[in-house]
């Protein structure tokens, strides 16, 4: 199956293209997109993956679902598209930022600047229906996003994966802590940022393990 996605992704993706899930997930989706309104626009479904080659992959910061609101979800997990005000779960990003790191808060919530330097914001689910939150989980996606983890973890070593809440802490469960730096800690979201997501230094953490890999810092 041709799927339109960064090459050498694609390369180390290829088997999961012909397995059956796949095949399934794919007709299931693009029915969904003639049937319905579906997020992100379909060019955007692997921006994770476009703007972040496997072997420049520095960091992995794991979501669950795309934004199910107008505008708002292209591909990138927690960001949205410039002009968007921010959700709450990015407020706090930036908030935790700005006290780890004394950086002042973006103009906006676009975090493509960070998938250029190597940030892979992969949501487990990669594409969801207007308004439906959830909507396109269990349909085959969360299988292709493991693989995706998988073989970076298997593959690549020093990255840091950053997972935030049970959800991506479960889902990067399997990551070789020798190998690489996993940073856990609550999920930003308002319901429990307070519960040890703030407070947690996962960017100038993430930065640390980074430079002391000879790996250049990401600029949060």
């Amino acid at each position: 199956m041709d799927v339109r996605i960064e090459e050498s992704w694609k390369q180390r993706l290829a088997s999961e293209f012909e397995k059956e899930y796949f095949v399934k997930l794919t007709d299931f989706v693009r029915a969904e997109y003639a049937r319905t309104t579906i997020y992100p626009p379909a060019r955007l479904i692997f921006n994770a993956f476009d703007h972040c080659p496997f072997d420049k992959t520095k960091v992995v910061i794991i979501g669950q679902d795309p934004y199910h609101g107008p505008g708002q979800a292209h591909g990138l997990c927690f960001s949205v598209n410039e002009g968007v005000p921010n959700p709450p779960s990015l407020q706090n990003i930036f908030k935790e930022i700005q006290s780890d790191l004394g950086k002042p808060l973006p103009a906006n919530g676009d975090l493509t600047r960070w998938a250029n330097q190597g940030v892979l914001l992969l949501n487990a689910t990669l594409t969801v229906q207007a308004h439906q939150a959830g909507s396109h989980q269990r349909r085959g996606w969360e299988t292709f996003t493991d693989a995706a983890i998988r073989i970076l973890a298997e593959e690549r070593e020093h990255i840091v994966f950053i997972l935030w809440g049970a959800y991506a802490q479960k889902k990067g469960a399997f990551i070789d802590r020798n190998k690489h730096l996993v940073l856990t800690s609550a999920h930003p979201s308002p319901l429990s940022a307070y519960n040890g997501f703030f407070g947690n230094r996962h960017f100038s953490r993430a930065n640390e393990y980074l430079s002391a890999h000879g790996v250049a810092p990401i600029e949060w």
